[in-house]
């Protein structure tokens, strides 16, 4: 056999060979990636309330709303990063959506969450969560609460997953994921998404709370373990509907 044939079998064997090797290790991979990154290719829009001149609920030491939605909603980012998502933030400092030039809180409140709604819309998200707290004349309203717009599956599985989470890591409430109509990002954004309120500045107790950087991070650790549950179990449920 001629010298040169035997340099190109030997080639040849040695390149199906390195394919051979390679293509377990990538499946491998790929199999690792998909277990250790659960949001891998999710892109989602966290949308943390108020911002600017509009401060939201204020506790009694004037604690305002729009500065714990921010916080919380930075930690929920990271958590949410760090499983492999896409995360985009309506706003990352105090400020609002409104135009420079639009005057009036009223004027400025109207465009700023419509601008929450085209933010979602451009980023095609596969869902949002919208952060917010309350605050209500009587202090003795507390405990987290989540939203979502009637009609909607995705609505209501997120927003009821979101809760278990809330209500099995806080330990603090027994309320349920609720229906409601009247929110403007939750009616009129396309992608699924949910309105958690998570907690009241009105109830002392509460709003010692909330102020505090271990609850904060266990409140934003118990919304992401409720969004990991939305991603897997519907994805498992999908994956038996096609066998």
């Amino acid at each position: 056999m001629p010298r040169k044939f035997k340099i190109i079998l030997w080639l040849s064997g040695l390149f199906i060979l390195i394919i051979l090797i390679q293509y377990p290790i990538q499946k491998t991979i790929d199999s690792w990636q998909t277990w250790s990154l659960p949001l891998a290719g999710k892109t989602i829009v966290l949308d943390p309330g108020h911002g600017g001149a509009d401060g939201g609920a204020v506790g009694s030491d004037k604690t305002q709303e729009k500065e714990i939605t921010l916080t919380v909603s930075n930690l929920l980012k990271d958590y949410l990063q760090q499983a492999g998502a896409t995360v985009y933030m309506t706003r990352d400092g105090d400020y609002d959506l409104a135009a420079e030039d639009t005057r009036g809180l009223s004027k400025r409140k109207a465009e700023d969450i419509q601008q929450r709604v085209e933010f979602i819309s451009e980023k095609k998200a596969d869902f949002f969560l919208s952060i917010h707290l309350n605050a209500l004349s009587d202090g003795r309203w507390k405990g987290a609460q989540t939203f979502y717009y009637p009609g909607r599956e995705e609505n209501e599985q997120l927003a009821k997953f979101v809760q278990a989470e809330i209500i099995r890591n806080l330990e603090n409430t027994k309320r349920e994921a609720l229906p409601i109509h009247q929110i403007f990002v939750l009616k009129y954004a396309e992608a699924p998404g949910a309105l958690v309120e998570i907690g009241f500045l009105s109830n002392a107790e509460e709003l010692d709370l909330l102020k505090s950087d271990e609850y904060q991070r266990k409140m934003a650790a118990s919304i992401y373990e409720g969004i990991l549950r939305f991603v897997t179990e519907k994805t498992e449920k999908g994956n038996e509907t096609n066998q």
